[in-house]
C-alpha cells in the first residue's frame, strides 16, 4: 500500500520514487515541486505529490535542482584567512538565512588559495563571495560558469567600495567624532595584533586620518596593542608620554578595546578619566567589560542584506545598489 513503511524504497528517495508514492507522472511531480507556472494541476494532484514527498522524505539532489533550473542555487562564501570564523559567525549565519529566502544556498568554506582543483570547481556555484581573489581566479570562474563574483579586496568592485568606502568611513567617522565631542583633540588608534588583520587594519587607519583631517586635528598614533597585560600597558604607558598626550583611542575592534582596558588596570588606570577608548563590531563581551566600553555597532543584517542584494543584481545583470548606512554608536561609560 502507498505509503507504509514498508513500501519506502532504500538509499536515496529520488523523483520516480514520489511519482510511484502519489501515482502521477514524473512531469507531474516536477512541476509541483518547482512550482512550474503555467501547468493545470489541480490542487488535489498538488497535495497528493506534496504529502508523498513528505513521507518519503524526498530532497531534490543539487545535480537534480541544477539541471530543472538551468542552473546551480549555491552561492560559496569562502571564509578570509585574516579573519577567524568566530568573528563571522554573525554575519554568516545571517547571509545563509537571506540567501534562503530567494531560493539560494550558501556553502562556506576557508579560502586556500590553491592554484586549481579548489572546491569552486566541484560545486560549480552560481555566485561566488570572497575576502580577496586574484584576477586570474575570477576569470576561470567566469568561464566556467560562476556568474556573480564578488571580490571584497577588488577596488573596482561596487561591493568593495562600498566595504572599504561608505562603511569603513562610516566607523571611523562616528569614532572621531564621538572622542571630539568628549574634549578630545590628540587621538590614537589601538591596531588589532593578529597579523591577519593587518590589510583591514591599514584601511580603517586611511579612514581614521580621513575623518581627522575634516575636523582639523592630527591623524591618530596608531600602535599595535598586544592582547595581555604588559604589551597592552605598554602601548597605554606610550600614548600617555607623548607630548601632546593621547587622551582618546579608536580601537580597531573589540578585541583591541579590551587590550586597552587591560593595558590600562596594568598602571593602575581607568577609562575614560586616564584614557577614553572607543570600539568598533559590538559584542556581548563589549557589554560586560568594565567599564562598559562605548562602541560603533555594525548593524550585519542589514550587511547581509545589502551583500545578497548585490549578488541577486549581478545576477539578473543589474546595477549593485547603494549600501545602506549600517553603523550607529553604543554609548557606554568608556568615552
Amino acid at each position: 500500500m502507498a505509503g507504509e513503511a514498508a513500501a519506502r524504497p532504500e538509499g536515496r528517495v529520488t523523483s520516480s520514487d514520489v511519482a510511484r508514492e502519489a501515482g502521477v507522472s514524473r512531469a507531474t511531480v516536477s512541476f509541483v515541486l518547482n512550482g512550474t507556472k503555467g501547468q493545470t494541476i489541480s490542487e488535489s494532484t498538488r497535495q497528493r505529490v506534496l504529502e508523498a514527498a513528505a513521507r518519503l522524505r524526498y530532497a531534490p539532489s543539487a545535480e537534480a535542482r541544477t539541471l530543472s533550473r538551468g542552473r546551480s542555487d549555491v552561492v560559496l562564501l569562502y571564509q578570509p584567512p585574516q579573519l577567524p570564523l568566530t568573528d563571522l559567525g554573525t554575519l554568516v549565519e545571517f547571509l545563509s538565512a537571506e540567501f534562503a529566502a530567494v531560493g539560494l544556498t550558501a556553502v562556506i568554506h576557508p579560502w586556500s588559495r590553491r592554484p586549481d582543483g579548489d572546491v569552486w570547481t566541484v560545486i560549480t556555484p552560481v555566485a561566488v563571495l570572497a575576502w580577496d581573489l586574484p584576477d586570474n581566479d575570477v576569470a576561470a570562474m567566469r568561464r566556467n560558469g560562476v556568474r556573480a563574483v564578488v571580490s571584497l579586496t577588488a577596488e573596482s568592485d561596487p561591493v568593495a567600495q562600498w566595504i572599504w568606502g561608505a562603511r569603513e568611513n562610516s566607523i571611523a567617522r562616528l569614532q572621531v567624532e564621538r572622542l571630539l565631542r568628549a574634549g578630545h583633540r590628540r587621538l590614537g588608534y589601538a591596531r588589532p595584533h593578529d597579523e591577519r588583520l593587518a590589510e583591514a587594519s591599514e584601511m580603517r587607519l586611511k579612514a581614521l586620518q580621513g575623518a581627522c583631517a575634516e575636523h582639523g586635528v592630527p591623524g591618530p598614533v596608531a600602535l599595535a596593542v598586544p592582547c595581555d597585560e604588559v604589551g597592552a600597558g605598554a602601548a597605554v604607558e606610550a600614548w600617555r608620554g607623548m607630548t601632546p598626550a593621547v587622551t582618546g583611542v579608536c580601537a580597531h575592534d573589540d578585541v583591541a578595546a579590551l587590550a586597552v582596558l587591560a593595558g590600562l588596570r596594568e598602571h593602575g588606570l581607568a577609562a575614560p578619566s586616564d584614557l577614553a577608548v572607543i570600539g568598533a563590531v559590538d559584542s556581548p563581551a563589549a557589554r560586560l567589560a568594565a567599564p562598559p566600553l562605548t562602541m560603533v555597532a555594525v548593524d550585519m543584517r542589514d550587511t547581509a542584506r545589502h551583500l545578497v542584494e548585490a549578488i541577486i543584481s549581478l545576477l539578473d545583470g543589474r546595477p549593485v545598489p547603494i549600501g545602506p548606512e549600517v553603523t550607529r554608536v553604543i554609548e557606554r561609560r568608556s568615552v
